[in-house]
């Protein structure tokens, strides 16, 4: 990138120089990356002005409220949820409004992660020390449409909080089958951050079932080395004992581009997203077979071959 900036620096006519000064300034920025973990920016404005819109909004929910308060206002967190989760004002207040009694639920939840900074930074600092070539950028909070919890972009990463105010008290009837499995306490704030801080780091993305898994998996690998926890337990306590039949199935699709049941879906008795799960042994795998922790971490965000690296694991050995 920074070569080709460099050519159209160079037919610009240097007596330009506010066009010149422009795209050097631009390249500067774009190329300036945060390694320090404790300057991360951790941004939780959103929340404050999505309370605000909801509270203007009623009754009734209106939508061109939750525009004006909530999304025009909004951080480049909100910019970067809106196309493909928020999708607009209209589609929010919708969401709201047929889940009101969830959303004024987890106001003091939402509301909790403020006082979480010190906690994730925490996880930030374990990464440095794991992989000293981590790059830290922003972490948004915003109030989603219940679409997801988070995501890793060209922005930052940005959390879904409201996917995160589960308490003994909150209300789950007007939750489909789906939310009441993926809803959960605001305490695991810190684990999915440090989810989509590893989908931040990795060099590759998804495309066969078994790279989409790995990929998946040891996202909530290594957040479980730097937070403590992963967001996926209740999948490893379903799958677990049953590691050998899902190996030998999975065995068989790993290598097509077929995610059902696995990704992002499951099938009847079955949690979704087994592939984190089998992500998360092939990678653990890896890890525990690997004596130098610090290249551990470095090949599992730099995988080129996935098939390699399954061999490499030693995990398929597990079940001869």
């Amino acid at each position: 990138m920074h070569g080709a900036v460099y050519v159209i620096i160079q037919l610009i006519p240097m007596k330009n120089s506010f066009l010149f000064l422009l795209i050097l300034a631009t390249t500067l920025r774009c190329s300036s990356q945060n390694r320090d973990p404790l300057k991360t920016e951790i941004i939780t404005s959103d929340v404050d002005h999505f309370w605000i819109a909801f509270d203007h909004a009623q009754p009734g929910f209106n939508p061109e409220v939750f525009q004006k308060e909530y999304l025009d206002p909004g951080s480049p967190g909100i910019k970067g949820f809106t196309k493909g989760r928020i999708k607009n004002a209209e589609n929010l207040a919708q969401v709201v409004a047929a889940h009101s009694r969830y959303f004024a639920s987890i106001r003091a939840s939402t509301q909790r992660i403020t006082g979480m900074k010190d906690q994730i930074r925490q996880s930030l600092v374990k990464l440095k020390g794991l992989y000293p070539r981590a790059v830290f950028p922003p972490v948004y909070f915003v109030i989603g449409a219940m679409s997801s919890g988070g995501t890793s972009s060209s922005a930052g990463l940005i959390i879904g909080a409201e996917m995160y105010g589960l308490t003994p008290d909150t209300p789950t009837d007007e939750l489909d089958s789906w939310l009441k499995t993926v809803i959960k306490p605001v305490d695991e704030v810190p684990h999915i951050v440090a989810h989509e801080l590893v989908h931040f780091q990795q060099q590759y993305d998804g495309g066969t079932l078994l790279e989409a898994s790995i990929k998946e998996g040891a996202a909530d690998f290594i957040a479980e080395l730097i937070s403590g926890k992963h967001i996926n337990q209740h999948v490893h306590d379903f799958a677990n004992p049953r590691e050998k039949e899902l190996w030998l199935e999975f065995k068989e699709r790993m290598n097509t581009k077929d995610y059902a049941g696995w990704l992002y879906s499951s099938t009847p008795g079955r949690p979704n997203d087994l592939g984190y799960w089998m992500g998360y042994q092939i990678t653990k795998a890896y890890y525990d077979r690997t004596a130098d922790k610090q290249k551990a971490v470095e090949d599992i965000f730099t995988i080129r071959d996935f098939r390699k690296f399954l061999e490499a694991s030693g995990y398929a050995l597990k079940f001869n």
